[in-house]
C-alpha cells in the first residue's frame, strides 16, 4: 500500500515537473490565440526536448530540428553550437530529460492514463524494435539531410511534435490551413498511430522512435545524474525490475540506454538500495 502511494505521488511529481517545463518551453502563450510563431532572440537558443520549432507557443528552438537545419543547408556549417548543448544535457542528465523536461514524453504519459482494458508492458520484439530509433537518429536526422539538401527528414516526415504544432497552428490561421497537403496528412496518422499506442503502451515514442531519446540513451552510463545500486542493501525481490515500464533490471544494470530515470524503481524498492544522485557512486 506504501509503495503504491510512493509511486503515485512519484507519477504527480513527474507529471508536474514535465507541466512546468513544457509551459516554460512555450511561454508564448498569445501565439496560441493568434497562430504566429514567436521570432524573437531567444528563438535562438535549442530547449532539451522534443519541442517544435513551429508551434506556436514555442520560444525556443528544437535541437533535432536545428542540427537537421544545419546538416541539410547548401553550405555546409558544423553544428558546434547543437551538438554542444546536446552533449550538455546529455552529459549532465542523460535520459532524465525524456521524464521530466520533454513536452512530448508529458503527452505520452497523460494518454497512458486513459483507462483502457488493454495495457502492454512487454511483447515479442520489444527489444528489436528499440533498435529503430537509432536508425532513425542516423538515417533520417544525419545521413539523409547530409544527401538531401533543404530537407529535415525528421521533421517533414515523422516528428509527431512538429504535427502537434501544425495542428495548432491550423487551428488558428487559416492561411496555414490551405496549406497543408499529403505530407501532413501522413503526419497525422504517425501521430493517430502514436498517441493510439500510447494508451497501450507507456511512451511508445520515446521506447521505439525518438532519435532524441536515443541521442541521449549514450550518455547514461556517465551523466553526472545517475542511478545506483547498494548491493548490500539489495535483497534481490525484483519488485525494481517489475516496476519499470522502460523493461529495465535496475539491479543488474541501473544506468541501461532505456532508462529514462522516471524514479518509479526507487520507489518500489523496500530496502532503498536504488537511488539516483549526481554524485557517482559505485558499490
Amino acid at each position: 500500500m506504501d509503495n503504491k502511494k510512493n509511486n503515485h505521488g512519484n507519477l504527480r511529481n513527474r507529471l508536474s515537473i514535465g507541466a512546468v517545463a513544457t509551459m516554460l518551453q512555450n511561454a508564448n502563450f498569445k501565439g496560441f490565440f493568434t497562430g504566429e510563431i514567436y521570432q524573437g532572440s531567444v528563438k535562438n537558443v535549442c530547449v532539451p526536448g522534443l519541442n517544435c520549432y513551429s508551434c506556436p507557443g514555442a520560444i525556443g528552438s528544437c535541437p533535432i530540428g536545428s542540427l537537421q537545419s544545419f546538416l541539410s543547408g547548401f553550405k555546409f556549417k558544423f553544428p558546434y553550437y547543437v551538438l554542444g548543448l546536446l552533449i550538455f544535457f546529455g552529459a549532465i542528465l542523460g535520459r532524465a530529460v525524456c521524464a521530466f523536461l520533454c513536452p512530448f514524453g508529458l503527452l505520452q504519459e497523460l494518454i497512458y492514463l486513459i483507462p483502457f482494458p488493454i495495457k502492454i508492458n512487454r511483447f515479442k520484439g520489444d527489444k528489436t524494435l528499440r533498435k529503430l530509433k537509432y536508425i532513425i537518429l542516423i538515417l533520417f536526422v544525419i545521413v539523409l539531410p547530409l544527401c538531401i539538401k533543404l530537407t529535415p527528414f525528421f521533421c517533414k516526415y515523422i516528428c509527431p511534435s512538429g504535427t502537434v504544432s501544425g495542428i495548432l497552428l491550423a487551428a488558428t490561421n487559416s492561411s496555414i490551413a490551405k496549406k497543408l497537403g499529403t505530407i501532413f496528412t501522413w503526419k497525422v496518422i504517425v501521430l493517430a498511430t502514436i498517441l493510439i499506442a500510447s494508451m497501450l503502451i507507456w511512451r511508445p515514442f520515446c521506447k521505439y522512435l525518438c532519435p532524441l531519446g536515443a541521442f541521449y540513451s549514450l550518455f547514461n552510463p556517465i551523466s553526472l545524474y545517475r542511478m545506483s545500486c547498494d548491493k548490500e542493501k539489495c535483497v534481490s525481490c525484483g519488485k525494481c525490475a517489475n516496476i519499470c515500464k522502460m523493461g529495465v533490471n535496475p539491479k543488474v544494470t541501473p544506468n541501461s540506454f532505456e532508462c529514462i530515470r522516471c524514479g518509479d524503481c526507487i520507489k518500489e524498492c523496500p530496502t532503498k538500495a536504488l537511488f539516483a544522485s549526481i554524485k557517482q557512486n559505485s558499490h
